[in-house]
């Protein structure tokens, strides 16, 4: 249990009532990314209110209304996972990181440049993003923020979020391995076993995937595979 001193306020407006409770912002932050964590952990008192400065309580009626219980760690989940919880500066800085990362990995693995079918190096991709300023929300989603940034450094760049084919031939007593790798990167398409017990198929996977894609295959077949991009 986080001391009051270092707590913060979630907060939550719902039912056109105010709900707050004082959290720890690092526990409270990790639980509303998903993280599995006892709200005991998170709470600094284990009461909801009305206004925490003032330490006025919020009434039962409301909570019923709101939450239709008046267990505070019931009321606190939601509070914590549906509201706004205060952020230090610090804290801020780091989520707004930790997502451009995310950001600039989930492009880099599924654009690509439609002129010569082929990925953008991640840094290029951060590069245009910092040219465009590109302001990161901790709080929205990447798959959100991954369309805007597009539409901002397609000024910059030529990209675009595609998948591209791929035909690949290996030998018949590497299939099994490379059925596992596939599954990780796309879907096959089309296959079909050749007369010199070879196999053959065409597979899907996101455009910025095909290095690591075509280095997998390679390592799986100690190089005996063949890929051509469709």
């Amino acid at each position: 249990m986080v001391s009051l001193e270092d707590a913060v306020i979630a907060r939550l407006e719902y039912y056109g009532e105010r709900f707050e409770i004082l959290v720890d912002p690092d526990l409270a932050s990790d639980l509303k990314r998903g993280e599995d964590i006892q709200i005991e952990e998170i709470l600094a008192v284990e009461e909801v209110f009305k206004d925490a400065k003032k330490g006025d309580k919020a009434s039962e009626e409301a909570m019923i209304k709101a939450f239709e219980t008046t267990d505070p760690l019931e009321a606190a989940a939601t509070i914590i996972r549906k509201g706004q919880v205060q952020l230090t500066a610090q804290q801020r800085r780091d989520m707004q990181e930790d997502k451009r990362r995310m950001i600039i990995a989930k492009i880099a693995r599924e654009a690509i440049n439609p002129q010569t079918k082929l990925p953008h190096p991640a840094r290029r991709i951060e590069i245009a993003m910092e040219e465009a300023k590109i302001r990161v929300d901790p709080f929205k989603s990447v798959d959100e923020q991954v369309n805007i940034t597009l539409k901002a450094i397609r000024r910059l760049i030529p990209i675009k979020l595609e998948k591209v084919k791929v035909a690949i031939r290996i030998p018949g007593e590497d299939t099994g391995k490379v059925y596992g790798i596939i599954s990780e990167f796309g879907k096959i398409t089309k296959e079909e076993w050749q007369q010199d017990g070879s196999w053959v198929a065409i597979v899907e996977i996101p455009g910025g995937m095909q290095e690591n894609f075509y280095q997998k295959l390679s390592e799986i077949t100690h190089g005996k595979v063949e890929t051509k991009l469709l």
